[in-house]
């Protein structure tokens, strides 16, 4: 198949000319733009770079669906040297008589779904419908945008909300970043992106109904703050979440028994991290389920990830330990216990959908690993492609020049990368540091002083190191908990450089469009630094090498509806080779 290149006999990694400037939150894009521009970003990544079927020329993204026999174009704002271009205004469609008409996020789906079948055979029926899906919710939470304004942020906790609460727009290499299910009319009162805040619906359980796990004594305490009947204990349950499980058969049958009392909401309030089902208030992070799928995923706590969080919270505990001894400003927020309900079901064991249907993970909140005088802030929220709240990187750098944002992004670097490849190398532990799961602490003057890895769920074990823990468990929890070296070793490498560092790299360089060459070489001397100090194994050598970086294949995942611990990766460019460092290419000058 020949190249786009060879055909239009354009340069694929030729300089667009002069950049425009980075996107302020008075000029936010529109749902449709926002959903048109994240499709093709999947589309490039995924299906048409492999195939050298994109070309850069006269400011525009070309970009060919070779099996539909399609030719897309659109203006960019900046191009990346790891092809992850910012694009502004809308995707246009090459016409018959060669000119061009602009599309709507749509008809850019229905193109998707052609090629994608053409490409693979399958066929999925869901998947306009999540496009769609996504697109309300980003309209639904721009309107909410615009008629509430941004929520003052001025204290820790209220700029640590307005972080998680901030994401418009959701994960730009994602097809469907905000799509859920569910009842839409539902959404406002929960979610995030529309600063949701709201008491718990609390049931008392008789206490031989209740299973439940903890790692170290007081670990359930936060399940614990309203007082319920003797013999029962407190399950707190999110309201949403409650409201999709009230009529199930085995509920209503032990309510109507008085097994489960009903208190209705009360307590405090809790808000709305950025994974919807994770609340905080102020104190302790409860983790829930919900029967929804958000982007690829059921939101149920399955119950090998009930266990498994305690699992992993008590067998990790002297390497979390040994980490942060030598990583000082690094923590990790761990998962010591879970309830939930254990009703015997028509066999009389446990009915699951109540079991993984109300159960909740107790996370440690920030008072236990925060350093004093820090704020904690989101990192995708830092590293958003928009400024949509207090915590991106633009304001945290409140216009300083060049060298600063440098120094900035030198600091931060120091943080984040020695634990998560002193965890995999050194202790076979797979962290999965994405933006959504990693806080960014911040001094007085918005310099990183502090990273804090979070979410037990996608942290692995390779069985190498861990033979005797992993065999010490129920092979239902084991299983789940593991990845080979290899498949570790990808989600180290995806997690860590390409959906965070990447892109808050990008973010950077949306300020200081010159500067984006030196922030990969920072980049590559942060991981010669830790090579020099603690080793240089070969994945790491073929890292400063330049070997190509995996990058998750989520619209693939997604339209062949995998779990998304089945997700494959593309291969992407890297930026990191010392070659290509003192000759790049593709970045705006």
């Amino acid at each position: 198949m020949p190249s786009l290149t060879e055909t239009l006999g354009s340069t694929p990694l030729a300089t667009p000319g002069p950049a425009a400037g980075p996107a302020t939150e008075a000029h936010l894009p529109g749902a449709d733009e926002v959903v048109a521009h994240t499709l093709l970003n999947c589309l490039v990544r995924e299906v048409a770079a492999p195939e050298q079927q994109i070309a850069v020329t006269d400011r525009h993204l070309l970009v060919r669906l070779p099996r539909r026999g399609v030719l897309l174009r659109v203006a960019l704002r900046r191009t990346s040297m790891l092809g992850a271009h910012r694009f502004t205004g809308p995707v246009s469609e090459r016409t018959a008589d060669g000119g061009w008409r602009g599309i709507g996020r749509r008809r850019l789906a229905e193109l998707t779904r052609e090629e994608l079948f053409l490409r693979t055979g399958v066929r999925n029926e869901e998947f306009l419908d999540q496009v769609d899906s996504s697109h309300r919710i980003v309209a639904a939470a721009l309107d909410v945008r615009a008629a509430d304004g941004t929520a003052p942020a001025d204290t820790p906790v209220a700029a640590y909300l307005a972080s998680e609460q901030s994401l418009l727009f959701g994960h730009r290499f994602h097809p469907t970043p905000k799509a859920r299910t569910g009842d839409a009319d539902s959404w406002p009162a929960y979610a995030p992106e529309a600063a949701a805040a709201f008491p718990l619906r609390h049931l008392a359980v008789r206490e031989h109904l209740i299973a439940q796990e903890s790692a170290e004594p007081g670990a359930l305490d936060a399940l614990d703050r309203v007082a319920v009947p003797a013999g029962y204990r407190l399950l707190p349950a999110h309201p949403w979440q409650y409201a999709m499980l009230r009529e199930h058969p085995t509920l209503r049958a032990a309510l109507g028994r008085g097994e489960v009392l009903d208190l209705g909401p009360g307590g405090r309030p809790f808000a709305a991290t950025a994974s919807v089902r994770t609340l905080y208030d102020g104190e302790s992070f409860l983790k829930f389920s919900l029967n929804i799928r958000i982007t690829n995923c059921w939101r149920k706590n399955a119950s090998y990830e009930l266990s498994g969080a305690v699992a992993l919270t008590r067998v990790l505990a002297p390497v979390l330990a040994d980490l942060a001894d030598r990583f000082p400003g690094s923590a990790v927020l761990r998962e010591p216990g879970y309830r939930s309900l254990s009703l015997p079901g028509p066999d009389g064991t446990p009915d699951r959908e109540m079991l993984e249907g109300f159960g909740v993970i107790v996370r440690e909140g920030l008072g236990r690993r925060l350093l004093p005088g820090t704020t904690p802030l989101l990192a995708a929220a830092v590293a958003d492609e928009y400024p949509t709240s207090p915590a991106h990187v633009s304001r945290l750098l409140d216009g300083a020049g060049p060298q600063a944002a440098l120094d900035w992004w030198a600091a931060y670097l120091r943080l984040l990368v020695p634990p998560v490849l002193a965890a995999y190398f050194d202790h076979g532990l797979v962290l999965e540091p994405h933006l959504q799961n990693v806080l960014i602490c911040v001094d007085g003057d918005g310099m990183p002083a502090q990273v804090l890895f979070r979410d037990l769920e996608g942290t692995k074990l390779v069985p190498e190191h861990h033979a005797g823990t992993l065999a010490s468990l129920p092979p239902e929890v084991a299983g789940p908990m593991t990845y080979d070296a290899r498949r570790g070793w990808d989600r180290v490498v995806y997690c860590l450089l390409v959906n965070h560092v990447a892109e808050l790299l990008a973010a950077l360089a949306d300020l200081h469009p010159r500067t984006e060459a030196a922030l990969w070489a920072e980049v590559r001397a942060t991981l010669r630094t830790y090579a020099d100090r603690y080793g240089c194994p070969p994945p790491l050598a073929a890292l400063l090498a330049g070997v190509p970086l995996p990058a998750k294949a989520n619209l693939l995942t997604r339209w062949e509806r995998k779990a998304d611990r089945e997700a494959g990766y593309v291969p992407l460019p890297s930026p990191l080779g010392e070659g290509i460092l003192r000759h790049p290419t593709g970045s705006t000058r």
